[in-house]
């Protein structure tokens, strides 16, 4: 990627469509894959060419479009398509905010996202090569239906594109498709837009048109075959979309496993493209690492885990596990079954164990909390200990409140921690305890009640069940026992 900016490359990315084939709420170029929306892909490899201006334009849905964009690319500069419908308009439209720009237009469709830099980079290197006014992608596909054919005369030139509605017998045969990306001459761009009209089967600006005017006119159009054919294609369904998220994947993990990360089972991790992994990460199947996470060196991930948006320190492990806005510190241990929330922070050497659900909460180097607890809204120390099934009880029906646990604490089994409460450094708690009040440093804090057997009471109470016939039979049992005693006494 050049560190410059290219004062003579403008990009016009189109972002107007509905996406019918989607069958959704959601406007299609908003559909994710690799962590991102398709329209976030496309605008990461137009950005990266370090262009000097960048224009969407917008319609269906054109608020929340819009929002999207401006959130992944502030720079970007939106444009409203009017109600004239077709691809020649929308970029006749984005013109508008190119006034002035004699330089190279690079069209780019919004549901394109496999489309990398280095292919764009290629393509406006053959168009500034040959000198041509236009210059498209195109690929060769084994079924072209739907798309654009390239057609091509005698001596192999770019002649005109024909879209799948308006073409023939003949010429739907032809497998060469457009991709509907494009370098403009930006002044040949602006005079032929004016030619184009609507008298086609969609009664719509076809920017394709432009092609045959630029031949017609005596400039140089050109193509540009795409190495990968799946990489030019756009998404129009759902399982177009499953393909190009699989496709993209696939890249993603291949490129972490030369930079030096194990991936034992590529075809069930998913890796997204914001997501960092550091040399000798191991990676164990059925595990997706979505978003911004990082996993520092020597950490192993997996199997069955899934992380979002986390932060995971060197030769950590953490498997079958789900972590959302988690930092893992080095060599913490997390899982199996654990649930970390939003706000959970595991210092060096830690441990969030089997079926434990933390939120909002800091636990210290060396601090431990093995199985069957919930910690929330709680601040923990160093070197603590929490036995099994301990619970901060941070809500009262209105309020959240914290729970403060010392250094060196070790808390029995079965402690409930009634918020607001702090613990003092050093201080133990008893098996079973329910803590409502601050415990001094060093204290033991116990909330024992004396423990009364009633006697009789299921035969009395559950007469006819097999827990009373149990116990009539062991106490008759321990009666001949006691009489046998008697006796030899």
């Amino acid at each position: 990627m050049s560190e410059q900016i290219d004062p003579q490359l403008a990009v016009i990315v189109l972002a107007a469509g509905q996406g019918t084939r989607m069958r959704s709420s959601l406007p299609k170029v908003l559909h994710e894959i690799g962590g991102l929306p398709l329209v976030g892909h496309v605008l990461r490899a137009a950005t990266a060419l370090r262009p000097a201006r960048v224009v969407a334009v917008v319609r269906h849905e054109r608020d929340r479009v819009a929002g999207a964009i401006t959130e992944l690319a502030p720079e970007v500069v939106i444009v409203d398509q009017d109600e004239i419908a077709g691809t020649g308009r929308a970029v006749q439209q984005a013109l508008s905010a190119l006034e002035g720009f004699t330089g190279d237009v690079l069209v780019l469709s919004g549901d394109v996202p496999l489309l990398e830099t280095a292919a764009l980079s290629a393509l406006i290197r053959t168009h500034r090569s040959r000198a041509a006014s236009v210059t498209l992608l195109s690929a060769v596909v084994p079924d072209p239906h739907g798309y654009g054919r390239v057609l091509r005369d005698a001596g192999g030139d770019v002649e005109r594109v024909v879209e799948q509605k308006d073409a023939d017998d003949h010429e739907q045969q032809v497998g060469e498709i457009n991709a509907g990306v494009y370098v403009f001459g930006a002044g040949s761009l602006v005079g032929h837009l004016a030619a184009v009209g609507t008298d086609n089967a969609q009664g719509e600006m076809y920017l394709t048109d432009v092609v045959a005017l630029a031949r017609r006119a005596g400039e140089r159009v050109a193509a540009e075959q795409a190495s990968d054919a799946a990489a030019a294609l756009g998404v129009n369904d759902r399982v177009q979309l499953a393909a190009a998220a699989r496709t993209l994947n696939d890249r993603i993990v291949r490129s972490w496993q030369l930079a030096g990360a194990t991936i034992v089972d590529p075809q069930t991790t998913w890796i997204d493209a914001a997501a960092v992994l550091a040399e000798d990460v191991t990676v164990l199947p059925n595990t997706q690492i979505l978003r911004a996470t990082t996993i520092a060196r020597g950490a192993t991930i997996g199997p069955d885990t899934t992380l979002t948006d986390c932060e995971v320190g060197e030769d950590a492990v953490v498997r079958r596990a789900d972590a959302t806005l988690a930092v893992i510190g080095a060599r913490a241990h997390v899982g199996p079954f654990a649930y970390l929330r939003a706000g959970t922070y595991l210092g060096a050497d830690g441990k969030i164990g089997t079926y434990v659900e933390t939120k909002n909460s800091r636990i210290g180097d060396g601090s431990k909390v093995p199985h069957l607890s919930y910690v929330g809204d709680t601040e923990i120390g160093v070197n603590v200990n929490l036995g099994a099934g301990a619970i901060t009880a941070n809500y009262d029906d209105i309020h959240k409140h914290r729970t403060v646990i010392g250094d060196e604490v070790h808390a029995g089994s079965h402690n409930v921690f009634v918020a607001p409460v702090r613990i003092g450094d050093g201080a133990k708690t008893g098996a079973g305890a329910v803590i409502r009040k601050d415990v001094p440093p060093g204290a033991l804090a116990l909330s024992v009640a004396p423990q009364r057997n009633v006697e009789g009471w299921v035969e009395k109470n559950r007469p006819g069940t097999g827990a009373a016939a149990a116990a009539q039979r062991a106490r008759a049992a321990q009666e001949a026992i006691d009489g046998t005693q008697r006796q030899d006494g």
